[in-house]
């Protein structure tokens, strides 16, 4: 996770899974492709690469740089698909996650905010990305049953602005909806404003919540903690109002300037920003205020 002199080669085939899974090749798929066998590319995706042709020749067909394979500076990802199952690497045997996300940690919603995503995600696309939607819906709820089964510690820090709009409006990805299916995606909303309300009040051991009142980063983000190291993932996907998994560049890196810029805008906000009871009743009053009936 954090930089180093020595390539960590198990990392290097975690990225090398997510990179393939986000080209939509099975294993099969794109062992054919480098003519190579299904056990050679399994065994490179365990981290076992023995020569540095066949890590060149899998970046080439993935169509990403070699240093992004390797980890080296900052590695960018252009597709949700990838993005998400990094994180989901990046997540898995942490101790801490630290996230500014919108209306709020996804680790952390319910079940029916699943349902209502699913539904967005699909009405934002066309059938050929369908099988994309299904993926990463996948990976997002094998993330939820990982935090759920490990219980690092969770800072997430939300907006009361997102809170708003996303009670205004409720989990649409277009605005030609029929007002029947508009109405009930506010409804969950409702349900989720009011299950982080809950929250607050009766936080889960581990789990931590702010809500800040002043403008908010336009650019979701998350910070990952094992042991001494860390790691910045920066999405340009969203998964709360107007979800995108079509356009964007995420990018994941463990420099220390982008850790420690992105560190310090996570304490400027939470240092202001609302908690506990406090922050419960600004949200009871966003709920009384933009919530439907």
């Amino acid at each position: 996770m954090a930089q180093s002199n020595k390539v960590d080669f198990v990392e290097v085939g975690a990225r090398l899974r997510a990179h393939r899974m986000g080209r939509a090749l099975s294993p099969d798929d794109l062992a054919r492709r480098l003519g190579i066998s299904r056990a050679a590319l399994y065994r490179a995706e365990k981290g076992e690469i023995a020569k540095i042709e066949m890590l060149t020749a899998i970046a080439d067909e993935l169509h990403v740089s070699l240093p992004s394979l390797l980890g080296v500076g900052i590695e960018y990802v252009d597709n949700a698909t990838s993005f998400f199952e990094r994180m989901r690497q990046t997540e898995e045997g942490c101790d801490q996650i630290i996230g500014l996300f919108s209306p709020i940690s996804y680790l952390v919603t319910t079940d029916g905010y699943d349902v209502a995503l699913a539904e967005a995600l699909e009405e934002a696309g066309d059938p050929v990305q369908a099988g994309e939607v299904t993926r990463i819906l996948d990976i997002l709820r094998q993330r939820k049953a990982q935090f759920a089964r490990r219980r690092p510690l969770l800072v997430s820090i939300i907006s009361d602005a997102d809170i708003a709009r996303f009670l205004s409006e409720g989990l649409v990805s277009r605005v030609d909806l029929d007002p029947a299916v508009v109405e009930r995606r506010r409804r969950m909303a409702l349900r989720e404003a009011r299950h982080i309300s809950r929250m607050l009040r009766e936080p889960d051991i581990g789990v931590q919540l702010g809500v800040a009142c002043e403008p908010f980063p336009a650019t979701s983000f998350e910070i990952v903690r094992r042991g001494g190291e860390a790691v910045l993932a920066v999405s340009p996907f969203r998964l709360g109002h107007n979800p995108n998994i079509r356009v964007g560049a995420g990018l994941i890196t463990s420099a220390p300037e982008a850790l420690e810029l992105h560190r310090d805008i996570t304490r400027r906000l939470w240092t202001s920003a609302l908690k506990g009871h406090e922050a419960a009743a600004h949200v009871d009053t966003l709920i009384d205020r933009h919530g439907i009936s």
